[in-house]
């Protein structure tokens, strides 16, 4: 097989992504659902305000179909930045050296582009207030620990487990 020193071949790659991505996209959800309970608001509100996001509102009229969708939505977006940390922590050295700082800051580039870049460009309802300093540190906490830490020290245990330092 052809491969740099110290890659990891596609097939176990993919199956890091997946099961980081599936860690961090459920403690990232069951957050949002705790926090949303507190509000009256509940799982099924939660999966098809996601999915209004591609279909608009017509989601909160499709039942489970929209259910379903927001699941496969949200899964989809957290298994998204899990690849794309993976692939950049192969190439960028500080992340494999810096797992907590480097998720830090990857948590808040995450914040900064799904909130200011790709939700403005969904169909998801415009909101009814404009967001609170109570609102914002609700949308930046879970992103910093949720995904940003748990994809960046999954990968560093990951990268520890197969034998890779986590400075090549």
């Amino acid at each position: 097989m052809n491969t740099k020193a110290g890659a990891v071949p596609f097939p176990r790659a993919a199956w890091t992504v997946l099961w980081i991505g599936l860690i961090a996209g459920t403690l990232d959800i069951g957050e949002n659902l705790i926090y949303n309970h507190f509000r009256a608001i509940t799982p099924t509100m939660v999966f098809q305000y996601i999915a209004s996001g591609l279909v608009g509102m017509v989601s909160f009229d499709m039942g489970g179909a929209s259910v379903a969708l927001g699941v496969a939505i949200h899964f989809t977006i957290a298994l998204t930045w899990t690849a794309i940390f993976y692939v950049a922590s192969r190439r960028i050295r500080v992340m494999r050296e810096r797992p907590v700082m480097t998720g830090f800051v990857y948590g808040v580039i995450v914040y900064l582009v799904m909130n200011f870049i790709v939700l403005p460009l969904t169909r998801v309802p415009p909101l009814r207030h404009s967001p609170t300093l109570i609102t914002r540190i609700n949308a930046l906490v879970p992103l910093l620990f949720c995904i940003g830490l748990t994809i960046s020290l999954l990968v560093r245990w990951s990268d520890s487990r197969l034998g890779r330092p986590a400075a090549t």
